[in-house]
């Protein structure tokens, strides 16, 4: 069975390397070519052509190909569609901002964490991705794109710390040096409230940016919209929080999925920031994605404001986050919810 070489570090590349008797810099030119984004060996053109043999018997290279892109008409954010090595897709999105290019990427296929505002999850969980996939999302984009990225937030389809071992594999290659180099300052990962991965998370002390997806100030609506609160409530989430704030000194920033008539109301602004109060920490206001299967309808400006208002007379730093390609299926998931219903729908009418 083949090896993952993308996911690989140059440190263990060299010892693999040096198991076959061969100097570092070889191990050091694979690495830089797998950084660049090749999808063969046959293009890593300074090495011998017996070697590149050798690493095609033992490895294979990850790669994601465009399958499908949309581009928003309201401000160039692109969504794509990209598939895997094994057929499975997944999405993530380019958005360009004044300080650069973003890119929102996924770290599993689907998602098992239920929560009934996502699309994500209606399409159910297939697997995790590897590092190397995650990666190759980056620099599938960053192909098609024809410039740099220079922000990464893990915030696409699936659960970042379900998926730990991996996203902290990727965050290691994407931030070597020798690769693509983007600074953990410059990358957000979101979570939905796995409080052992998080206390797990502080003690890695990255300089990355903690995005929680906290979406309710109590339990009472947080178990309707988010199984997960079942596991882990309110009070120990937000304790993890404040003691990852505490180790890493880094602010976090909630995400608050404004839900007419369910989250937005004076008295849940008033209750959040009362459990918010002393916490390093933002807010993010963010309008709910309307997605086909539930009830759910965005809050009014109005309500937004009002919200905002009162959190800020409380001492809570809050905005309402920038809608970006909102009229090409906004939602993580729904792309790739629509193409395998066509997929299957194609291969109902061969069969018959």
């Amino acid at each position: 069975m083949l090896e993952d070489i993308k996911s690989k570090t140059c440190g263990e590349l060299q010892a693999a390397f040096r198991e076959w008797g061969l100097p570092a810099f070889r191990a050091k030119q694979v690495f830089r070519w797998l950084q660049q984004g090749v999808s063969s060996f046959d293009e890593m053109t300074n090495l011998p052509r017996e070697l590149r043999a050798r690493l095609a018997e033992r490895y294979y290279i990850a790669d994601a190909a465009v399958v499908r892109r949309q581009v928003s008409r309201l401000d160039g954010t692109v969504k794509y569609l990209l598939r895997l090595r094994d057929g499975e897709h997944v999405e993530c999105v380019l958005m360009r901002y004044h300080h650069g290019l973003s890119i929102c990427i996924s770290t599993q296929v689907g998602c098992r964490m239920g929560c009934t505002f996502c699309a994500t999850g209606k399409s159910g969980f297939s697997r995790n991705l590897t590092a190397s996939e995650i990666l190759s999302e980056v620099q599938a984009v960053q192909r098609d794109a024809g410039e740099r990225i220079s922000n990464i937030v893990l915030m696409g389809m699936g659960e970042p710390l379900d998926n730990y071992d991996s996203v902290l594999r990727f965050l290691q290659l994407v931030s070597c040096e020798e690769g693509l180099n983007i600074g953990m300052r410059h990358i957000s990962l979101s979570t939905c409230g796995l409080v052992d991965r998080i206390e797990r998370l502080a003690q890695e002390k990255l300089q990355l940016t903690l995005s929680v997806s906290l979406h309710a100030p109590n339990d009472e609506i947080r178990n309707q919209t988010m199984p997960v609160n079942r596991k882990w409530n309110v009070e120990a989430l937000l304790n993890a929080c404040r003691s990852y704030a505490e180790t890493t000194g880094r602010r976090i920033s909630f995400e608050y999925a404004m839900i007419s008539g369910v989250n937005d109301s004076d008295d849940c602004a008033r209750e959040l920031a009362s459990r918010l109060e002393g916490m390093l920490c933002h807010v993010n206001l963010i309008p709910v994605n309307d997605v086909t299967g539930n009830h759910y309808r965005k809050s009014s400006v109005e309500r937004q404001k009002r919200f905002i208002s009162i959190l800020e007379k409380k001492g809570i730093t809050a905005t309402v986050r920038r809608t970006l390609g909102s009229d090409i299926d906004a939602s993580c998931g729904q792309l790739r919810r629509r193409v395998e219903e066509e997929e299957t729908a194609y291969a109902a009418l061969r069969e018959e």
